[in-house]
């Protein structure tokens, strides 16, 4: 890779990381993923936003080559896709300040092995001249984690906004128009932002108030265009839910499938919009994206145990960690002798806070009365929809 202009005085530098699938040992990455850092030359000083993942430290070392020295390192969060590069680019510059939060300073030091002396905090809105370019620090904690904040480019209204407005795209485009990147950014927001979607709100008046002309994200193409990703933010963590029942489900001998797919049908009976997911196959990351605009949650389980199946628990436990907008939930499902699969369920979403509508779980094979309790709870679905919007 070679750096790439944004601007006469803006580079992009960084890796596209074409082969990745799996990032934190947790997080599918169908379509890869890229590292972005940026350099802004001004007229005395130049500053390196971010690095890359240590994997990709050469990449970034081989483009620096042809930059000027670097006087300043900006370090916007400390996970190390973006921080883990840091110890390279200092010791090359050894006279280099790195720039971060007040809340950063003590985690980089522990995270990387830093030098104290080579660390310098700033406060939320403090400006820092390159010369001819002002930079302006703009904290946005819980965006996704405590300490990290964004730099403001002044005079060309450039939001480097590190994770924030981010996507896992490995693309040769440096720009990305909304149609593309639309579904990996959502992606994004609901696998990583979703559950801090109150922080994010209040963090997106900030940059409302920026008016920025362009955002340059840390993974995923710059947005020359912020107003439909900036639109997105705010409904995706702000808005309200739409007409979308969620229905993770598993079925060991058919019954649970039987409730399922009768139960589909008639909430579609019902003007009710469907996402339908098979768990033993589910792309966890298509599930936390149903889950974003989701007004209900319907899990299908059979029982294991008296308990819900494995799976189930799993979907549940993800639904209670991404902390979405849903306001109702239910369970169907099946079980042989006994089942308290309900209870488990219920218990794991309390901190969500839904309304929980009337389980229906049928011993054995559904029959007619389960049928019609399927209906009844499509009925409440549909009734309790009414007013929501279409996603």
């Amino acid at each position: 890779m070679r750096p790439r202009p944004i601007t006469d005085r803006v580079q992009w530098l960084g890796a596209i990381d074409w082969d990745r699938r799996l990032f934190d040992s947790l997080i599918p990455l169908p379509q890869g993923t890229s590292y972005n850092a940026y350099v802004v030359q001004g007229s005395e000083k130049t500053v390196l936003f971010d690095t890359v993942d240590p994997t990709m430290t050469e990449v970034l070392v081989r483009q620096l080559d042809q930059e000027p020295p670097i006087d300043l390192v900006v370090a916007h969060h400390v996970e190390q896709d973006h921080s883990g590069s840091i110890p390279a680019v200092l010791e090359r510059y050894p006279a280099a300040k790195l720039i971060c939060s007040p809340k950063a300073k003590g985690m980089l030091i522990d995270h990387l092995a830093l030098a104290e002396d080579r660390v310098v905090t700033v406060e939320d809105g403090e400006t820092v001249s390159l010369g001819n370019r002002t930079l302006r620090f703009i904290h946005t904690p819980w965006v996704h984690w405590p300490e990290t904040m964004g730099t403001f480019l002044e005079e060309d209204r450039i939001l480097f906004s590190c994770d924030f407005f981010g996507s896992h795209l490995a693309t040769s485009d440096l720009y990305g128009e909304w149609a593309r990147v639309h579904r990996p950014a959502k992606r994004y927001y609901a696998e990583i932002m979703m559950p801090f979607r109150k922080t994010i709100v209040r963090n997106l008046e900030k940059v409302r108030a920026l008016a920025p002309a362009m955002i340059c994200p840390s993974h995923g193409p710059v947005y020359r265009d912020p107003e439909p990703v900036i639109a997105a933010y705010e409904d995706w963590a702000g808005g309200e839910p739409k007409n979308v029942v969620v229905v993770p489900y598993i079925s060991m001998h058919g019954s649970t499938k039987l409730m399922v797919d009768h139960f589909v049908a008639a909430l579609i009976d019902r003007g009710v919009g469907v996402e339908q997911f098979e768990l033993s196959t589910v792309d966890l990351g298509e599930l936390a994206m149903a889950l974003v605009d989701a007004a209900t949650v319907v899990l299908g389980t059979p029982t294991v145990i008296l308990g819900p199946h494995p799976h189930v628990v799993q979907a549940t436990y993800l639904a209670s960690a991404l902390k979405p907008k849903f306001r109702w939930a239910s369970v169907i499902g099946s079980y042989g002798w006994g089942s308290k699969a309900v209870e488990h369920i219920g218990e794991a979403l309390s901190g969500l806070k839904p309304e929980i509508l009337e389980p229906v779980m049928c011993k054995g094979l559904p029959r007619a009365a389960d049928f019609e309790a399927l209906e009844r709870l499509a009925d409440q679905i549909a009734e309790r929809h009414q007013g929501l919007v279409s996603a």
